[in-house]
């Protein structure tokens, strides 16, 4: 079992940056790959970015691509959404889950952990 707890949301103007963790209760982090998804209200959840187990590779939906940085930090068993350039479309619920494999995935059903979410509002 992987508890997962996110943190770093808020309230941001449009235009500015948050950076998101999320620490895994398990020092075997590093045998997970990553994953961050949004869900708005009233939507779908979407998947946002992730990262392997390693953190050599990287995938971002294309609508945060080249504003958010997923990265990872093994031995502080912690995985980092920086959030650049924030639009209010940006506002969601914002949830890290964990998949008991090397490589990453982007669908929600495809991993096995999840953590309760943060809550990030940009306002215009």
């Amino acid at each position: 079992q992987v508890q997962l707890v996110e943190s770093g949301g808020g309230l941001v103007q449009d235009g500015g940056s948050l950076r998101l963790s999320c620490a895994a209760s398990k020092r075997t982090m590093k045998l997970y790959a990553m994953g961050w998804f949004r869900q708005a209200p009233g939507k779908e959840g979407e998947f946002v970015a992730a990262i392997s187990w390693s953190g050599s590779r990287t995938h971002y939906a294309d609508s945060v691509k080249g504003r958010f940085t997923i990265s990872r930090d093994n031995a502080k068993n912690t995985v980092y959404l920086e959030m650049n350039n924030l639009t209010p479309e940006d506002t969601a619920n914002y949830y890290c889950a964990a998949r008991f494999s090397q490589d990453y995935a982007l669908h929600e059903y495809e991993y096995n952990y999840w953590g309760q979410g943060t809550q990030v509002t940009v306002s215009s």
